[in-house]
């Protein structure tokens, strides 16, 4: 695997670290039960994108990464102190989340259209769904709180 994929291949495994990260952080803050329990699921969801691109830079003997940038937990700390003084932090976590996913969504897309075609590439091309269901969920729950 040369540079190029490698490098595009982390980003996306941080990218996902870190919001991942995010969605277990707001579904211990949200009041909504029904709401913890999606926003854990959602979380599930990343924790399968993030083994299987591990995994697949792991058979090209690739070291990926395992954890997200000093940067990404900086960025979670502020959108944290920026939700709680929101008046229905619900509803702010769900528009947070759902534009952060497509931000991640957008970023595979990018990472699909400049990589070669190949097994990162189709190993990508098997996550979209994974994170397209993701982005719908959101998009769906942003739109029923007025987003």
């Amino acid at each position: 695997m040369s540079l190029a994929p490698q490098y595009l291949c982390n980003r996306l495994i941080r990218h996902s670290i870190e919001l991942r990260a995010l969605y277990r952080h707001a579904s211990v803050q949200v009041s909504e039960p029904g709401l913890r329990t999606v926003l854990s699921e959602e979380a599930e969801s990343l924790d399968q994108v993030i083994a299987e691109l591990q995994a697949q830079m792991r058979r090209h003997e690739v070291s990926p990464a395992t954890r997200s940038r000093v940067l990404g937990a900086a960025r979670q700390r502020l959108d944290e102190l920026l939700v709680r003084g929101i008046p229905r932090s619900d509803d702010a976590w769900i528009r947070l989340l759902a534009r952060k996913e497509q931000r991640l969504l957008k970023a595979f897309e990018r990472a699909l259209a400049r990589l070669a075609a190949g097994e990162m590439n189709t190993a990508l091309h098997r996550q979209l769904p994974r994170l397209q269901s993701i982005d719908l969920d959101m998009h769906s729950l942003a739109k029923a709180v007025g987003s």
